[in-house]
This record gives C-alpha cells, sequence and structure tokens, in this order.
C-alpha cells in the first residue's frame, strides 16, 4: 500500500455521497484546487508545506474520480484504454486519443486526463485510481516511465501458450547443460 492509497480509499468512501461527488467534479476543467466546493474532501489530506505536485494530483484525482466512480478498475490506463474496444470498432481513433495522452506536457495533463476518464466512462471500463495517483505523481520523471509502462500495456500482444515458457523450460527436452543418463 502506498502513502496516496488512504486518499484513494476515502474517496472511494464517498461514491455513494451524491453531494460530495458533485462537489468534487465541479473541478472537471478548472486548475487543480481553484473550486473551493472541493477544499472540504480534499485539503484535509494536502496539509501545509505539501508539495505543488502532490496537492495539484489530490486534486485532479479527486474530480476525475467524482466524474467516473466505478469500482473494480485495475492495472494503469494502458490497460484501461486497451480494454476499451467495442465490438468491431476500428481502434485508429482510440490509438490516436491514447497517443496525445501519453504525450501530454505535465501542465495539459488534467485536460487529457479529463478527456481520457471521459472516454473511459462511455465505454464502461473502470479505473485504477490508486495506481493513477501514482502515476500522477510520477508523471513528469525524465525518463517517462509511467508513459513507458501505459504504452507498453497498450500495444502489447498477448502471450502465445508456446511463448509463455523459458526456451524448451518443462517441455520434455533436455537441457544442454543437464547431465543425462541413458
Amino acid at each position: 500500500m502506498t502513502k496516496e492509497q488512504p486518499f484513494v480509499t476515502y474517496l472511494e468512501s464517498l461514491r455513494e455521497n451524491r453531494a460530495a461527488l458533485a462537489a468534487l467534479r465541479r473541478g472537471l476543467g478548472q486548475p487543480p484546487g481553484a473550486v473551493r466546493e472541493m477544499y472540504p474532501y480534499v485539503a484535509p489530506w494536502v496539509p501545509e508545506g505539501t508539495p505543488r505536485y502532490l496537492e495539484e494530483a489530490y486534486y485532479l484525482l479527486a474530480c476525475l474520480f467524482a466524474y467516473h466512480p466505478t469500482s473494480g478498475g485495475s492495472g494503469n490506463l494502458g490497460e484501461a484504454f486497451r480494454r476499451s474496444p467495442q465490438r468491431g470498432e476500428d481502434t485508429a481513433a482510440t490509438e490516436r486519443r491514447f497517443a496525445a495522452l501519453l504525450a501530454a506536457h505535465p501542465e495539459d495533463l488534467p485536460f487529457y486526463l479529463r478527456q481520457a476518464v471521459s472516454f473511459l466512462k462511455s465505454r464502461e471500463v473502470p479505473v485504477d485510481w490508486g495506481q493513477l495517483l501514482s502515476d500522477l505523481l510520477a508523471w513528469g520523471a525524465p525518463d517517462g516511465f509511467v508513459q513507458k509502462r501505459w504504452a507498453r500495456s497498450f500495444w502489447s500482444r498477448p502471450v502465445q501458450p508456446d511463448e509463455a515458457k523459458p526456451d524448451g523450460a518443462d517441455s520434455g527436452e533436455a537441457s544442454p547443460d543437464t547431465d543425462e543418463e541413458d
């Protein structure tokens, strides 16, 4: 459990609180932390001296959660996008949308995430909010590891049954470095 997980657990406890969700949704499309109606729900989690990036991530996550509070999400947003295409649908538009999200500058991320969550909501694909918060906090890392992980999750191909085992493992073949007695 990350140190951010209690905040996500708290948000999930608000899932049936329509007034709280409405107050949190007011933050959609606004700079993180700019909507006063959100303060009672988020401010207790960002005490004085909290780094700005952490405070902004909490406010952003809270309004996104309020917009799409469906439970049951697992994995990162790359996995969620991978699960989003509907039967018979051309995936090119989904790929373009996802590629734009991956390329988002940290300052533009709230806009792209709002679009992404709206898309996932329309497809009834739940979001793993704990994972998203962890990823938000690392979004600006110089090596772009969050973006790379999302890309691998989205574009990875399914593992074929014969690829699941390392070279010859459990295939009945003798390993070249074992001594076999005849």
